[in-house]
């Protein structure tokens, strides 16, 4: 069997169409605005920064960044998203991680207003995801879904194995397919360190991988005809030629030989879920009855 691509490109750009047709005919001024936080001088978080800023040009939304210098103590990191989160010109806030060490990133996310959390990481919003509701749900999570939906799959009763139980990943994921009426089964390392792994995975219609590990789905982990959603992203440095390029959690050559559908690392999730943080923006703007 020879697996299809599952591309993101084609997702990606007709979400944004999307969003550039809603937003026709309101004045630049008024169009919804992002607000990215980025605490220090980390390279990661200055890529996404780029990323955003050009993903909210392409689309015709405002965008700002607030950098602050690595020194800034969590008080005055409060109060600089307290203030945000007060700015009726701000439709939604995001803080750039990887914070530094000496702040509690996470603590920090739960200052943002629920309502501006266009990442989907304030409790308010994952606790919405459990009733089933996609507002403002985790970018990743939605992307995932939006993938299965590219390809009209029908989760209902499919057996669903998630390998990864991240809280912007792994559960929301599973608690949205669950909406959907898929059998669900959520593997992490417990599972690996069990020897169970290969197990689950072998037994999932469809496959769903965000763990952070390069290579570790392979061919046997995999079941025949099986639909793969490779969300991981990791830099592989290539021992004979030293140079780094970017892979999945998933062997990709491996899936391509068993599976039927296969999401490209890169091409794939990551970019429905850069496009997928502009959807939340305008449902931001719009909860907030600025649209």
């Amino acid at each position: 069997m020879s697996a299809q691509l599952l591309e993101g490109g084609p997702v990606a750009d007709r979400i944004k169409q999307n969003i550039i047709d809603r937003l026709s005919g309101i004045p630049e001024g008024k169009r919804p605005k992002l607000a990215a936080v980025l605490v220090g001088d980390n390279p990661g978080a200055k890529f996404y920064a780029k990323g955003q800023e050009k993903g909210c040009q392409e689309v015709g939304m405002r965008y700002e960044l607030v950098a602050l210098p690595e020194e800034t103590t969590e008080g005055d990191l409060v109060g600089r998203l307290n203030d945000l989160s007060r700015d009726d010109d701000v439709s939604g806030i995001i803080l750039l991680m990887p914070v530094p060490e000496h702040i509690d990133g996470q603590a920090m996310q739960r200052i943002i207003d629920p309502l501006k959390d266009v990442d989907g990481v304030h409790p308010v919003n994952l606790g919405r995801v459990v009733q089933g509701s996609t507002d403002l749900a985790p970018c990743t999570a939605q992307a995932v879904l939006e993938l299965l939906d590219e390809a009209k799959v029908d989760c209902y009763g499919a057996e669903v194995v998630i390998v990864g139980h991240s809280e912007i990943v792994g559960k929301p994921t599973a608690l949205l397919l669950l909406d959907r009426f898929a059998t669900t089964t959520v593997c992490h390392i417990g599972t690996s360190d069990k020897g169970m792994l290969e197990k689950h995975t072998t037994g999932a219609d469809i496959l769903i991988v965000a763990v952070g590990v390069a290579g570790l789905i392979k061919q046997q982990h995999i079941k025949p005809g099986a639909i793969v959603i490779d969300v991981g992203t990791n830099r592989k440095k290539d021992p004979e030629t030293g140079k780094t390029r970017i892979v999945g959690d998933v062997v990709a050559e491996d899936a391509l030989e068993v599976a039927s559908l296969v999401t490209p690392v890169p091409g794939g999730v990551g970019v429905v879920t850069s496009a997928m943080l502009l959807k939340n923006l305008v449902a931001a703007a719009e909860l907030q009855g600025k649209l």
